[in-house]
């Protein structure tokens, strides 16, 4: 049996003793097993969930998962903390130093007229403490390890802040989808220069843009294009019959335009 109290209510600081008692000797086997490495998607999955709860509005659900969020956080400190590297501290420390740098309108002397001044300054101060002298420096910086609509329109915002705009989005989607009716046909392989993988990029990436430019989140969109085809694909299996796999071409596109109908 571990030296630890039980209480009826718990704090900040009793996080942070139950995980270092999960991870020492007589702890949790699996929790003293643990690397960075093995808990990486763990991070991910629990951040997903909070951001699922704020989706639904549940806040009930929000509170607990940012507890896991939070987890996640306190574990890989107190990783490093046995390895005699950064402690929470130090991650608490650093944010607090962040926050202050960059709010010199609240910490400092700095006067800004609205929010807009505040994320110019923001990204001034940023590339400054990031030592990233050049526009492509902050669009290196963009983490490829973000979902890849996501990573496109970063790094647009990016570009774009630096004068880099398309003066035709439309226009160059139209060509990117083009290119990429032409790689389909060539017969070429796949991953081949201008094959389908690089053309099929690039209508992404130009899709980003076009969302960008209308103020649309690309993330959002396509997940509600993936609820619509979702509810749609319900309804044409059900006129299906449950039978699709033996329907021709003609009946499958008949039964979808009849599910698109009746949802109209």
């Amino acid at each position: 049996m571990v030296d630890f109290q039980c209480k009826e209510r718990y704090d900040y600081a009793d996080l942070l003793q139950i995980m270092k008692v999960l991870r020492a000797p007589g702890g949790c086997p699996w929790d003293g097993e643990q690397t960075h490495e093995s808990i990486r998607r763990d991070f991910l999955e629990e951040t997903c969930e909070a951001v699922e709860a704020i989706d639904r509005a549940d806040m009930t659900g929000l509170c607990e998962e940012l507890g896991d969020v939070l987890l996640q956080v306190v574990f890989h400190a107190q990783i490093e903390t046995e390895k005699g590297g950064f402690t929470m501290d130090d991650v608490v420390n650093g944010i607090c130093q962040k926050l202050v740098y960059r709010h010199p309108h609240v910490f400092g002397q700095t006067q800004v007229s609205g929010s807009d001044e505040v994320l110019v300054n923001w990204d001034v101060l940023k590339r400054k403490e990031k030592g990233q002298a050049t526009a492509a420096d902050a669009v290196d910086a963009v983490a490829r390890t973000l979902p890849g609509l996501w990573r496109a329109e970063k790094i647009q915002s990016k570009a774009g802040k630096a004068g880099f705009v398309w003066p035709d989005v439309q226009g160059k989607l139209a060509e990117e989808v083009e290119e990429l009716r032409e790689a389909a046909r060539s017969g070429i392989p796949t991953d081949a220069p201008h094959g389908v993988r690089e053309e099929v990029g690039d209508v992404l990436f130009m899709a980003v843009q076009a969302a960008r430019e209308h103020g649309v989140d690309p993330e959002d969109a396509l997940h509600r294009a993936c609820d619509k085809f979702a509810v749609r694909f319900r309804r044409a299996e059900e006129l299906a019959g449950g039978t699709m796999k033996e329907m021709s071409a003609e009946e499958l596109v008949a039964c979808w335009q009849k599910a698109k109908e009746q949802e109209s």
